[in-house]
């Protein structure tokens, strides 16, 4: 990390499992970090949740990690990067009424379509941009109308990771756009709560938080929460928001042609887009400059994929060398595996079925492949899902030409080939993993006025360390390989239907 004795700005990044503040100065180098876990909670099959003090228990430890490297002097602005679909129930003395879901939790599973088929299914895709999926919170809101009525009626506030922690810092709740897009709550062409929605949920539009754009001033920390976190008074807090748009922002994603790809636990491609285009292969999100959507296609499983195919059959991630092992047999093998494919969908699958209940497979096993063609073929199924979804998005008019990669998939050189050849698009490699934390602290540069415009800013505090470049020989292999790959789930979807 870097140092210097000027301005810097916060980009406290509230992620699932833990929370991350990191200053970040104007040329966009990491200073300083603090960072504290969060405890998941899964009281009962389907359920995920999570103390909701305990994220700003985890953001105070952060900070004063934080602050112990830096003075809090050097700070001229903080900005939120939340964990997205998760929601909690604050009473009028700002405490929480029970502990919060999160996007992982599918207690509303049996009553998404009959929710959706009530609105309309298109009329609900067209206002809110997401596909009839579990995870945003409208369906647990229908929930707890439906089963704990007295709570959802109780609350004050209904907030996400974003206001709770804004209610913290600054005595009011603020979400902005990109916070509030996930709920499936909110109406992305007119930029505000759908009226419509919280009608037929019971929902006082009083009981959400004001929602601004992405770079507004939304308060400064005030007295008690300077003393809990180390920050000074006064210090002014920037509205940011969903850590999936912070990121595509922290890596400049957000300019025509630009795809940002997070081979994360998920896996995340997404592209700017100048209208609110909607389709199967993507939720359509709003922009975290606030000008254009963001239209981001998703597998659940990504890395959660590796990893558990990894501790399953290949020994466990104990052993420091086996990726490196499992790299070069994968690498030895040709494209398509020789004839063994996958289905990823470990836990569900989002775009384009939109199927909670999913499972994985491997057809067409045969004696002579090793862990290697396994490890080969679960790569190529992530990979062409993500092809096949930037092709999906070029049939609407767009235009992905290069790719920046970031998440702990990046670092594999065999992936990361394999999608610049599969996709015949460029990847490039940003010098900073924490692309959410400096989303936020872009956000946090642009609401101070260290930048005119959230180009401007982009431009300044990102950059590129490695760029890797298609093969265009193998290109026609791969298309002839997607579409085998794309048959998987139609043909295995017996397997849990049934």
């Amino acid at each position: 990390m870097g140092s210097s004795d000027g301005p810097l700005v916060v980009g406290l990044d509230s992620s699932t499992q833990s929370c991350k503040a990191i200053a970040w100065s104007r040329d966009g180098r990491a200073v300083a970090e603090g960072r504290a876990p969060i405890d998941l909670m899964k009281p009962r099959p389907d359920y995920v949740e999570q103390e909701v003090t305990d994220w700003w228990q985890a953001a105070t430890v952060a900070l004063r990690q934080l602050f112990g490297a830096v003075d809090a002097k050097r700070i001229a602005g903080i900005a939120i990067s939340n964990q997205r679909e998760t929601v909690a129930l604050i009473d009028g003395a700002g405490e929480p009424i029970g502990p919060a879901s999160l996007w992982l939790d599918e207690r509303a599973a049996g009553l998404v379509d009959r929710f959706a088929a009530e609105i309309g299914r298109e009329r609900l895709h067209a206002i809110t941009g997401k596909p009839i999926d579990v995870t945003p919170v409208v369906y647990r809101l229908k929930w707890l109308r439906e089963n704990e009525p007295e709570r959802l009626d109780h609350a004050k506030k209904i907030l996400d990771v974003h206001g709770y922690l804004t209610l913290k810092l600054t005595g009011t709740p603020s979400a902005s756009w990109t916070s509030a897009d996930p709920f499936g709550l909110f109406d992305i062409s007119r930029k505000a709560w759908s009226q419509p929605l919280l009608d037929h949920l019971g929902i006082k539009p009083s009981q959400l938080p004001n929602a601004v754009r992405s770079g507004t001033r939304v308060g400064t920390v005030h007295a008690a929460a300077a003393a809990a976190t180390g920050l000074a008074e006064g210090t002014p807090v920037i509205a940011a928001g969903g850590d999936g748009q912070c990121a595509g922002l922290g890596v400049n994603a957000m300019r025509e042609g630009v795809v940002y790809l997070n081979l994360g636990t998920a896996i995340i491609a997404g592209i700017w887009s100048r209208e609110p285009v909607v389709g199967a292969f993507w939720r359509t999100m709003t922009s975290p400059t606030g000008d254009g959507y963001f239209l981001e296609a998703v597998q659940r499983a990504g890395v959660y994929f590796v990893n558990w195919f990894v501790d399953t059959f290949a020994g466990g991630r104990s052993d420091p060398a086996i990726f490196d092992r499992l790299e070069r047999e994968a690498a030895a093998v040709p494209i398509g595996s020789d004839g063994l494919l996958a289905g990823t969908t470990l836990v569900g699958c989002m775009d384009p079925h939109w199927d909670p209940s999913a499972r994985a497979s491997f057809i067409g096993m045969h004696p002579s492949h090793t862990l290697g063609h396994f490890y080969r073929a679960g790569l190529e199924a992530m990979t062409l899902q993500t092809a096949r979804a930037l092709e999906e998005m070029r049939s609407h008019g767009l235009s992905p030409a290069q790719m920046v990669a970031i998440g702990g998939g990046a670092n594999s050189k065999l992936w990361t080939k394999m999608i610049a050849d599969a996709t015949g698009i460029a990847i490039h490699k940003g010098h900073n993993a924490e692309a959410s934390s400096l989303g936020a602290a872009i956000s946090a540069a642009v609401g101070i006025g260290w930048f005119e415009s959230f180009a401007e800013a982009a431009d300044a505090m990102t950059s590129i360390a490695e760029t890797i470049e298609p093969d265009p020989r193998d290109r026609e292999t791969w298309n002839a390989l997607s579409a085998r790959q794309a048959k998987v789930f139609p043909a295995t979807q017996f397997a849990w239907r049934n």
